[in-house]
């Protein structure tokens, strides 16, 4: 890991080469890194689609909830209303465009860029995660690519280690970049059981990727952002 990345507070747009590979836990830990650091940091998940009811007391209101958008929050040393957080939650954990089609709901660019420049006013760094890929549809013409292009932040890209994972990390990486986008890292990430040649793959695309690979977070039996923090070498 260049040892300059973290000297100083960092906002970054954290994508993935597909959904469900650890974007969250990824970024969660380069929140911590930089709270560690005593940086005034904030996480941000702005469209975020699949929820579960949390059950209150009477006393207290009962809520709809994103695990995702909670593990963002409690890796933040800041507290950021979830409206500015998360502007578009959705209950079906379908891809978000259809989620708001459902809904009868709209994404604006403009309403999540808003919220964004909010967060950076109260905040040193923001860590800001996609959803899905690096490709998903928001809209019928706007993007999460277009996103992290609005948003203007470097990108650390998580990596699937598992089979076809070297070309899914080369074409994201040609997407990143053919957007004008900093790719200023990637991190490998064994969210399922370890792949066949594993160290093979791994080395195959840091030979190929040309950034800088951050982290090789193993498959984990304690899914945690303190057992990820091992695995980052700062």
């Amino acid at each position: 890991m260049p040892s300059t990345l973290f000297d100083s507070p960092f906002s970054c747009f954290v994508t993935g080469t597909d959904t469900e590979i650890g974007k969250t836990l990824i970024a969660s830990t380069i929140i911590h890194l930089q709270t560690n650091k005593g940086y005034r940091v904030a996480g941000m998940k702005p469209v975020a689609a699949g929820t579960l009811f949390r059950e209150h007391p009477p006393e207290q209101r009962s809520q709809w909830f994103n695990e995702d958008v909670e593990s963002l929050a409690g890796a933040s040393n800041l507290v950021v209303a979830q409206e500015l957080m998360c502007p578009y939650l959705f209950k079906l954990p379908v891809a978000p465009h259809i989620a708001a089609r459902l809904e009868n709901v709209q994404i604006n660019p403009s309403t999540i860029l808003k919220a964004f420049e909010q967060i950076k006013q109260l905040s040193q760094a923001v860590v800001v995660e996609g959803v899905g890929g690096f490709r998903v549809p928001l809209t019928q013409s706007f993007d999460t690519a277009d996103l992290a292009v609005k948003l203007k932040l470097p990108v650390i890209l998580v990596v699937a280690m598992r089979l076809g994972c070297i070309n899914h990390a080369l074409l994201t990486a040609e997407a990143i970049r053919s957007r004008g986008l900093e790719l200023v890292g990637w991190v490998a990430n064994s969210a399922e059981e370890p792949m066949n040649k594993l160290e093979e793959n791994i080395e195959a695309i840091d030979a190929r990727i040309k950034a800088p690979r951050l982290a090789h977070v193993p498959f984990l039996i304690d899914v945690s952002v303190q057992t990820a923090l091992r695995y980052f070498d700062i």
